[in-house]
């Protein structure tokens, strides 16, 4: 008797426990995320589905969605600010490409190790003799920066300091003010750099110093008003950037985009030339 009283007292608490459990591992099976839309190779516009977001960080949340066993879409939602606004505010959950700032703590919890490292290099002209073995090294010369380039608060205080920079509306007016000779150096990201020096037939113009000046991640960051923002999430979300950062995927997953990029912006054989 003493037996079945226990069985049944162990059965109960089981049945109470998997509940919760259930509630934990599946309260939110379905996560709205957003990101900037240009940002090529890391992510933009789909062209062919233009409410959705595509490139290497889309590609490399799916695959952590997957084995979450959840579904994460990634949706258009403006240019960079508005996106921000939307996962601030809780109407989106999640920001795949958040910029580690003071700020973004008092209404995003950032998910450890980021998703992407954005590193930044020194582009210069083939012909240039800048040499550049650290940042200190940029100053006296004329450099441009695109507007829409996010460094880290460190590297922004030095270069607003110590650097003589141009901020231009994009990148490629960037590098055209390099290759006009307007300025000595450019500011941009390994991957963004490539994609756009290839995208303009700069690419046999302008050469990278390989040692990044600047290393600013590119996080998931989970809304504090998301109702799907809870410790199961946050901690299945970094095990899963943790394995990923050991991997060594992500470098084929950046080349992969760059090429998906060039070709999406050749013109469709057949096509009229304008």
């Amino acid at each position: 008797m003493d037996l079945r009283r226990l069985a049944g007292v162990s059965l109960l608490w089981a049945l109470a426990v998997v509940p919760s459990l259930s509630v934990a591992a599946g309260k939110c099976e379905r996560l709205i995320a957003t990101g900037s839309p240009d940002a090529p190779p890391y992510l933009w516009q789909d062209p062919q589905d233009p409410k959705h977001l595509i490139g290497a960080s889309a590609d490399l949340l799916a695959q952590v969605a997957t084995e979450l066993g959840i579904k994460i879409e990634l949706l258009y939602a403006g240019k960079r600010a508005q996106a921000l606004d939307e996962v601030r505010s809780g109407r989106m959950d999640l920001l795949v490409d958040a910029a580690l700032t003071t700020s973004g703590l008092e209404t995003l919890d950032y998910v450890h190790p980021p998703l992407l490292e954005n590193d930044y290099l020194v582009w210069t002209r083939k012909d240039s003799t800048l040499v550049i073995t650290q940042p200190e090294d940029l100053q006296g010369h004329p450099g441009a920066l695109s507007q829409k380039a996010r460094m880290t608060q460190a590297f922004g205080v030095f270069a607003e300091q110590q650097l003589s920079l141009t901020r231009t509306p994009n990148l490629t007016e960037a590098f055209q003010k390099l290759l006009l000779g307007e300025v000595e150096y450019v500011l941009a990201g390994r991957y963004s750099g490539l994609a756009m020096a290839q995208t303009l037939g700069m690419a046999n113009d302008l050469q990278a110093a390989p040692q990044p000046v600047d290393a600013p991640g590119l996080f998931l960051a989970v809304s504090h008003n998301s109702a799907c923002n809870d410790p199961w999430l946050r901690g299945q979300l970094a095990q899963k950037m943790t394995e990923l950062a050991a991997s060594g995927l992500t470098e084929a997953v950046l080349q992969r985009n760059i090429e998906r990029w060039k070709t999406q912006l050749q013109p469709p054989v057949g096509a009229p030339k304008q």
